[in-house]
């Protein structure tokens, strides 16, 4: 009934409620059957009530059997490797216990404002038989489960079926295809989903019409609403890695709130502003507020290299200490405030209205015409904005004092038109990666000289301490200096990376 290749692994079986034990006896090769004695499993899911842990890809549980403790499982993703957290149940009493507060403050982020409680229940009563040859090896084991499954919620929906799963051991193929034999005289059929993975399909919502509603394949509003859809859903697993505490995290959250608050800005014309504008507001707050903890992880890694490549004889006194000592204290403060940001209620407010804008698009009459059109115009308002900028950073007459601001300037219109040309592209195809890719040099030489504006400034901070501390400052001032100069060359170099990226060729897209 099945072919070879389905008899390398484990097999799961379904037939209806009181579907009986299928026959073990008289088994080829098979010396002894030991049964186990009954048991109950019971896993008891938990959601929110719109299931939103769920779409996340985020599963909590509660596992209770009668051989071991119960005990918590949240299971988060993780790319191709999920991330897995045991946790044992504190109070045996009750069956539907609370969150546990180091789960609670995992799964926050993607509950927001909705409690999490029990959402659904699986309970097994099963019954497991050994199949053993004359050495005592284990050949296979046949688990067989009576399984109910309900929903619950709103409605509450039950189903009940028996379940058998055949986990291969030393079995040989003549063994498996007897056995798949007599499951199909019980009235056993291959199962498509195990009990789990039914109440995975269950819980999991229905995909969201935000992308239908965002407008005809191919219009303007159909390709921006595409990009903040993915935006967010960046957003909402940035968060969690953030509450993990994972390298990176706190950068890529503000990478990910800044597309979205670039592309609000650029495509303006597509959507009603008095729904985008106050998220504006609130992505760049966002900004502002998970700033310093990504700073101090920039510093701390720059400065810490800095040190390292310097001459022995001009690292005087114990100054990757020093460094060690504020940026630790720094980073514990700056990650406690992220997180408190993360908890409050204006940024659970902000996801929301996020949520309810890709949910609901407030898009104008200009939405619906053809993206192929009307994103290069709209992207082209914002390159004349970056030329603008760039006409200040690298004007000889303004001051010195005024430089750094107007190189930042700069550089902040450039990575709003780099997120805009992202979601040309699709549009567009060739030709907006073409223009990005010719300006990332221009980019990157403007992001290197604002990295050595806010390293001046710690190095400064860090060189006043020590000489506080009756310390030697002077590694730290060598740091300075070497910042300093690379500022100035990359002032220097502005004018001929620009007209070496801004060509008329790169920009012929643009309408």
């Amino acid at each position: 009934m099945t072919d070879t290749t389905t008899r390398t692994g484990n097999q799961t079986y379904r037939g209806p409620a009181g579907t009986g034990a299928p026959r073990l006896a008289a088994l080829p090769g098979v010396h002894r059957a030991d049964v186990t004695p009954q048991q109950v499993i019971e896993i008891e899911r938990y959601d929110t009530d719109d299931h939103r842990l769920t779409a996340a890809g985020i599963t909590v549980a509660l596992h209770r059997r009668a051989d071991e403790p119960p005990q918590w499982h949240l299971d988060l993703p993780d790319g191709d490797v999920p991330e897995h957290l045991r946790v044992p149940l504190a109070d045996a009493a009750g069956l539907s216990p609370a969150v546990p507060g180091e789960i609670d403050a995992l799964v926050r982020g993607a509950a927001r404002e909705r409690a999490v409680r029990p959402v659904g229940r699986i309970r097994r009563v099963r019954t497991e038989t050994r199949l053993l040859d004359e050495d005592e090896r284990l050949l296979a084991l046949v688990v067989h489960d009576e399984v109910t499954l309900a929903t619950l919620g709103r409605a509450t929906d039950v189903e009940a079926w028996t379940e058998v799963e055949l986990r291969r051991a030393e079995a040989d193929n003549a063994l498996v295809a007897e056995l798949e034999e007599r499951f199909a005289e019980s009235g056993l059929r291959p199962a498509v989903l195990a009990a789990e993975e039914e109440l995975e399909r269950l819980l999991r919502p229905t995909p969201k019409a935000r992308r239908l509603r965002a407008g005809k394949r191919g219009s303007a509003g159909a390709g921006v609403m595409e990009y903040l859809g993915a935006q967010l859903d960046r957003m909402a697993a940035e968060d969690l890695r953030v509450r993990r505490d994972e390298p990176d995290a706190v950068h890529q959250l503000r990478v990910a709130s800044r597309r979205l608050r670039s592309a609000l800005q650029a495509y303006r014309p597509l959507l009603d502003r008095t729904r985008t504008d106050p998220l504006v507001d609130g992505l760049r707050e966002l900004g502002r507020e998970l700033a310093p903890a990504r700073d101090a992880e920039v510093l701390h890694e720059r400065i810490s290299s800095g040190l390292a490549g310097l001459a022995p004889e001009l690292l005087l006194g114990p100054v990757q200490a020093q460094m060690t000592r504020h940026f630790a204290r720094e980073q514990a403060e700056a990650r406690a405030a992220v997180l408190a940001v993360l908890d409050s209620e204006r940024h659970m407010g902000l996801r929301a209205a996020l949520d309810a804008l890709v949910e609901r698009p407030p898009l104008t009459k200009r939405a619906a015409r053809p993206a192929r059109k009307e994103v290069p115009a709209l992207v082209a308002r914002t390159a004349r904005r970056l030329e603008r900028a760039v006409q200040v950073a690298t004007d000889p007459a303004v001051p010195d004092s005024q430089r750094d601001a107007a190189v930042h300037s700069a550089r902040k219109a450039g990575k709003r038109l780099r997120y805009a040309t992202e979601v040309a592209k699709p549009a567009v195809g060739k030709q907006a990666k073409k223009f990005a890719k010719a300006l990332k040099g221009f980019q990157s030489a403007l992001g290197e000289h604002q990295d050595t504006v806010v390293a001046r400034g710690a190095l400064r901070e860090l060189g006043a301490m020590a000489n506080s501390a009756g310390e030697n400052g002077f590694s730290f001032g060598v740091l300075y200096g070497q910042d300093a100069a690379r500022a100035e060359q990359i002032e220097r170099d502005l004018p001929v990376l620009w007209s070496e990226a801004w060509t008329r060729r790169n920009r012929r897209w643009l309408r």
